[in-house]
């Protein structure tokens, strides 16, 4: 064991050479991929942290359309070392952190596994779960699916790597690795909604530990307090923040149920991928395993996370019917913590979203949980081991990812061929369509406000607050007025000034490009004379 690594978890030189080696690996195809131009980051990911930093949630509106509304916290880090330091810097900063959830895989793997060359084992299956389909296509992108997964798999790590402290052990370090892991739980929901699901997974973990009544309450509310703790340190602030501006901490999400003025009553949230009976929901893991489409609007081709729900669902049965491998692969208790969080978090899901990306930690375990399964039947070691094999063959030959598009490296990260502004302090600029604009605004001067009167989120006759605020606000302004909309969406931008009394001055506009992607209109407006 090196000297200075925790004790129970005892590295071994190779097994550290192979998390540094896979950290490399991966963090290196991160850069090479070069920057993310996704519909998120170029919507609200490098937008939302300028506004924060910058004070910008008084001076303009809906400019990322509901994302101009989310917790930026989580992309406050790349926005600094993307603004302060070098782009491949920035980048390799993200794909570290996305790398890094090999290493709780191979731990949970590693503690999991009864077999000789069990490092080797939780290496192989570890590094598999580094390659899911959907997985393979996040790499270097903003959607933060896959940083996440490293607070959540790194709690879940600490569940069944201390499983027999926390379902025997003193009171003290049960309730302190329980609070630790509540605590990253809390975090990774605080930071990012979709994450909340595995926050009752990780309940459902707890119970799973078993042991002692008083270990049991113990964990309980340790990790209720962990959790608290966490959400309260990641969103508290922003929550508070979005009650004072709207009335609705979750703005403008679940509208309906906080009925804030500034929107519609409306839960804002997609729901076009929800199970709509019960049949569908008990296949969806089969469906979207078949078409993605069923799930996600990003491609990817991934029969994993299939094959382990009915893995799991066969292991569950024969051991619901007494039959118990006398010799299994992995540990027992292990295997009922994993499959608990695995089986909660995905009821809460498919309940909630039943988006796939926003399960795609489920993705990456996948392997682990085939393990577990195939593990506890009651099948001969060989037997075990030459189905594994085939099972991972066979998913293998279904994975194919659908990189998305990036830009190459160079500095600054974000660039827009804007014209000249010659009054900049007494300017405005509204922005219209459904196409992502955000990013563009923070190449703009500070003082101009920037409007979206039209998108997902808020159309000119709406009756929303927000709306009416905008219509005072583009009446009541004194100085030049203009437009920026994708130049493919022209029609539509056309539509939407003239509800604000505007009209474009189409020989002046002017088209305009970014270094990430795309071809803008710049086009200096006019008050109609009705």
């Amino acid at each position: 064991m090196p000297s200075g690594s925790p004790k129970f978890l005892r590295l071994s030189r190779a097994e550290l050479a192979f998390l540094g080696v896979s950290l490399a690996v991966w963090t290196a195809y991160v850069v090479w991929l070069g920057k993310d131009t996704s519909w998120d980051f170029r919507n609200y990911h490098w937008y939302i942290p300028y506004a924060l930093l910058n004070g910008r949630m008084d001076i303009d509106i809906a400019v990322a359309h509901q994302g101009s509304y989310y917790n930026p916290l989580s992309d406050v880090p790349f926005y600094l070392l993307a603004t302060h330091t070098t782009s491949w810097f920035a980048i390799a900063v993200l794909g570290l952190f996305q790398a890094a959830n090999i290493v709780p895989m191979y731990l949970i793997a590693r503690s999991s596994l009864r077999m000789e060359n069990r490092t080797l084992a939780a290496a192989a299956v570890s590094f598999f779960g580094m390659t899911g389909g959907l997985t393979l296509s996040l790499y270097g992108a903003h959607y933060y699916d896959n940083v996440m997964s490293l607070f959540t798999l790194t709690g879940l790590a600490i569940l069944v790597l201390k499983r027999e402290e926390l379902a025997n052990g003193p009171l003290g370090p049960v309730a302190g690795w329980t609070a630790l892991a509540g605590l990253l739980f809390g975090c990774a929901a605080g930071l990012k909604l979709p994450e909340a699901p595995f926050a009752m997974g990780f309940a459902g973990g707890l119970l799973a530990v078993g042991g002692g009544r008083r270990q049991l309450a113990a964990r309980l509310a340790a990790g209720a307090a962990g959790g608290v703790i966490g959400f309260a340190l990641c969103a508290g602030y922003w929550m508070w923040r979005m009650d004072e501006l709207t009335g609705n901490p979750l703005f403008p999400y679940f509208n309906d149920v906080f009925r804030s003025p500034m929107a519609l009553a409306s839960p804002y949230r997609d729901m076009r991928f929800l199970p709509t009976s019960t049949w569908k929901a008990l296949a969806l893991p089969i469906l979207f395993s078949i078409d993605w489409r069923i799930s996600d609007d990003l491609p990817y081709t991934d029969i994993r996370v299939g094959v382990a729900y009915l893995l799991v669902i066969a292991a569950l049965a024969v051991w619901m019917a007494g039959k118990r491998s006398k010799d299994p692969l992995v540990d027992p208790v292990a295997a009922r913590i994993a499959f608990a969080y695995a089986a909660v978090s995905y009821l809460f899901w498919i309940k909630l979203f039943a988006i796939y990306r926003y399960i795609l930690q489920l993705e990456m375990i996948a392997p682990v949980l085939i393990v577990m399964a195939v593990g506890l039947l009651p099948l001969p070691r060989r037997t075990q081991l030459v189905a594994l094999g085939a099972i991972f063959f066979v998913c293998m030959l279904f994975t194919r990812s659908a990189h998305l598009e990036g830009a190459p490296l160079g500095d600054p990260y974000v660039e827009a061929d804007l014209p000249r502004i010659g009054d900049p302090v007494h300017t405005m600029v509204v922005m219209t369509g459904d196409a992502p604009l955000g990013f563009i605004s923070p190449s703009l001067p500070p003082q101009i406000p920037v409007l979206r009167i039209d998108g997902w989120m808020m159309q000119p006759e709406d009756g929303s607050y927000l709306t009416q605020e905008m219509k005072r606000r583009v009446a009541a302004h004194k100085g030049p007025l203009f437009l920026i909309a994708d130049a493919y969406d022209m029609g539509r931008a056309s539509a939407a000034v003239v509800d604000y009394g505007l009209a474009i001055r189409w020989k002046e506009c002017r088209v305009f490009t970014t270094n990430l992607t795309g071809a803008y209109e710049w086009c200096p407006l006019s008050r109609r004379i009705w």
